[in-house]
């Protein structure tokens, strides 16, 4: 039976159930991201200050009221879908005013808040396209591969959901490195890959099940080549070395086991692929024309 880098212990999570994805990005920043309140100080009661209704909403009501109605509704009572209706009155009835700026990156937050991710990621792109020079528009990119992020799926479905999270965030990193939302940005990016080295795995175990080691050594080389950074690495190594001493090519056994042993020289895994590599008859050793040699020597591990 097959095992998974979940088997050696609890460093890393289950590959099939990514739910440790960590969502403390968009969500709890709102006040650091726009001086949303500050209009509110001085006033003796927010509920006196807010006490028109929806029906209230016409084109003589001034922005700044429509806008702080969205604040208060999405702040003090909890309900983003109604504060969305105030941030797009806004933008309906002062399209071209700084509130309506301010508006539309609250309306994507507040679609966020509600799991509308699609329509999260609408109205950033919109602002992100609208407002470059924007002090906030790196928090509006982070916003859309934060959409994208929380809908990853199962490594046994497609992950093309994932690959758009991490190009959005990555454009983060690209465009605003010295923001606030780099750093999450890279951690999700972080996930994300493990994602899909994880999602490779399954297919290369797969694969070795069914006796279809080529198969197999093709999935195993995307991790090793793709994702070295990730905690599938080590098991992929050992999986490379399993397939080429089933199939009788002992170089690359060797070669595969020594890099293993160089690079993670502790790891459970290397015991595995020593034990299979002197169980042929052999020793690890590091061919330098191999593939994967010359993969750990680009990134610098080698």
């Amino acid at each position: 039976m097959i095992r998974n880098s979940s088997d050696r212990g609890s460093s890393g999570r289950s590959s099939r159930h990514p739910q440790r994805r960590e969502r403390g990005g968009p969500r709890g920043r709102l006040l650091a991201i726009l001086p949303l309140l500050i209009l509110l100080a001085g006033c003796s009661s927010l509920s006196n200050l807010f006490g028109s209704n929806d029906d209230d909403m016409g084109p003589e009501l001034p922005a700044d009221k429509l806008y702080n109605e969205g604040v208060y509704l999405l702040n003090e009572k909890g309900s983003a879908k109604e504060a969305v209706k105030k941030f797009e009155e806004v933008d309906r009835q002062h399209p071209y005013s700084d509130w309506a700026r301010k508006s539309l990156l609250m309306t994507a937050y507040s679609y966020y808040e509600t799991k509308q991710y699609e329509e999260a990621i609408g109205a950033a792109k919109r602002y992100v396209s609208m407002h470059p020079g924007s002090p906030d528009v790196a928090y509006a990119q982070y916003l859309i591969g934060a959409s994208h992020y929380d809908q990853i799926p199962d490594v046994t479905r497609d992950q093309t959901r994932t690959e758009r999270a991490i190009q959005a965030l990555e454009e983060v990193i690209r465009k605003y490195p010295t923001s606030e939302y780099a750093q999450q940005a890279r951690k999700k990016i972080e996930v994300g890959r493990d994602h899909l080295a994880a999602k490779e795995m399954a297919v290369a175990r797969y694969y070795m099940e069914k006796k279809n080691f080529i198969g197999a050594i093709n999935r195993f080389k995307v991790v090793v080549t793709q994702y070295q950074t990730t905690r599938h690495v080590e098991e992929a190594l050992m999986r490379l070395t399993e397939c080429y001493m089933m199939l009788g090519i002992a170089n690359e056994a060797q070669t595969a086991a020594a890099v293993l042993g160089h690079n993670f020289p502790d790891s459970p895994w290397y015991k595995d692929a020593y034990r299979l590599v002197k169980g042929g008859g052999f020793e690890p050793s590091e061919n330098k024309g191999s593939w994967i040699s010359r993969a750990f020597k680009k990134v610098g591990l080698g």
